[in-house]
Order: C-alpha cells, then sequence, then structure tokens
C-alpha cells in the first residue's frame, strides 16, 4: 500500500523522523488488519488554523482538533470486499496540536503522532467512538498496534 504524505507545515522541525514515525504506523494498522494489497492511504500534516478550518467545513465545529479523517469506504465489510486498488482516505494531522497533547499528556512526540496516525487509519477502516461498544472495539484495536510499535504505556 502506498502511503501519500503532503507534510504542510512551515518550519519543520527533524522532519524526515516524523514522517518515518507516521509511516510505521500506517504500515503497522495494515500489517494488524491484514491490509496488503495494492492501494493508498493519504496522510496531511497541517497548521493549527488549516484543521481548523476543515473541522468548521466538515464537522461544523469551529475548533483546532488534533486529527480527522475522511474514509472512502462506508464500514468494514466494504473495505473487506473490494478486491481492485483500495484507497483507504485520507488523514489530516495538525501537528501544532499533536505537539501541545504530547506536552499535556507527558507523551514523546513520537508517541503522539503515532496515536494519532493510528487513530485516523481506523476510522478510515471505518471504526468510530460514537457509541460505547464501538469506542470499545477502536480502543483495543488501537492499542493492539501501540503495543506492537511499543508506544503503549500502561
Amino acid at each position: 500500500m502506498e502511503i501519500l504524505i503532503d507534510d504542510r507545515r512551515e518550519a519543520a522541525e527533524n522532519p524526515e523522523a516524523l514522517l518515518e514515525t507516521i509511516e510505521k504506523a500506517v504500515e503497522a494498522v495494515l500489517v494488524m488488519e491484514d491490509l496488503r494489497g495494492p492501494g493508498e492511504v493519504s496522510i496531511s500534516l497541517v497548521g493549527d488554523d488549516e484543521i481548523k478550518s476543515l473541522n468548521a467545513l466538515y464537522r461544523h465545529k469551529d475548533q483546532v482538533t488534533d486529527v480527522l479523517s475522511f474514509p472512502q469506504y462506508e464500514d468494514r465489510e466494504a473495505i473487506r470486499g473490494e478486491e481492485a486498488y483500495l484507497v483507504l482516505g485520507d488523514i489530516v494531522i495538525a501537528t501544532g496540536r499533536m505537539g501541545d497533547q504530547a506536552l499535556e499528556l507527558g507523551h514523546s512526540l513520537e508517541r503522539e503522532a503515532t496515536y494519532l496516525t493510528v487513530h485516523g487509519m481506523y476510522h478510515l477502516l471505518g471504526y468510530d467512538h460514537e457509541e460505547a461498544e464501538e469506542r470499545g472495539l477502536m480502543r483495543a484495536r488501537e492499542k493492539e498496534v501501540l503495543k506492537a510499535l511499543k508506544v503503549f504505556k500502561e
């Protein structure tokens, strides 16, 4: 699966390390979910102003958020049934908010970038966290991937 990263941050500190972290997180989810065929996922790294605009436009929430996901499939079964080139969708990560959260939560930037990428990927794969049962399923899958990547603290 091809990972397309559009880095729209202005002044990025150590950009290669962040891009590698994101690629590893995407690949770990794909392996965990046995999605290794041809396809693509798109990830955009943006500033807080841009994600705030996107959040207002698509979710009608006029506030900065950390990650937005725009899946191309309605549910997990549709993805599993796809035999052609699989276009999972787009993930948008606000790197400013990501850095703030890492500090607030006492995480490394690598851990926060990994979590946001994994979280976004599971949204692309049809998981959600609106209902308690779905939230439990999504969190369990995320935790498995974070453990495999050795960035999960219990």
